[in-house]
């Protein structure tokens, strides 16, 4: 894989369960037809789903049409650049994942904004038990 993320490494897998990214690889791959820039590798939190409900981006209805199972806090998930902005000034922004974060996030949303959300999620969370 080429793709980069804003770290400048090779970009990371944000998540497989349930299956994210644009292109539904796992990854926050981004290009010309993603209208969204689905780049911003996210740690869903309650408050960010209810914020983005509030604006009428309802992301815990599932809509199995686009392959989209309804997401619930804690799922890792590609957010819009524009949507993760969004709550970031309301005051919900979810952590982010930095190297499964695309470097075309930074078009949008200044690198320092991502670094004050950065948090580190283990590939596999049961080796935290």
């Amino acid at each position: 894989m080429s793709e980069r993320n804003i770290l400048g490494g090779e970009l990371e897998p944000c998540g497989t369960d349930p299956l994210t990214g644009y292109y539904r690889t796992g990854y926050c791959e981004t290009g010309d037809d993603d209208p969204g820039n689905h780049a911003v590798c996210a740690v869903v939190t309650t408050e960010f789903l209810a914020q983005q409900r509030g604006v009428g981006n309802d992301l815990t209805a599932a809509r199995p049409e686009f392959g989209f199972p309804g997401l619930s806090p804690g799922d890792r998930w590609c957010v819009c650049s524009d949507r993760w902005l969004q709550a970031h000034e309301a005051g919900a922004a979810p952590p982010v994942v930095l190297a499964a974060t695309h470097e075309r996030a930074t078009e949008v949303i200044p690198l320092e904004v991502l670094r004050e959300h950065a948090v580190d999620v283990p590939t596999d969370p049961s080796s935290l038990l």
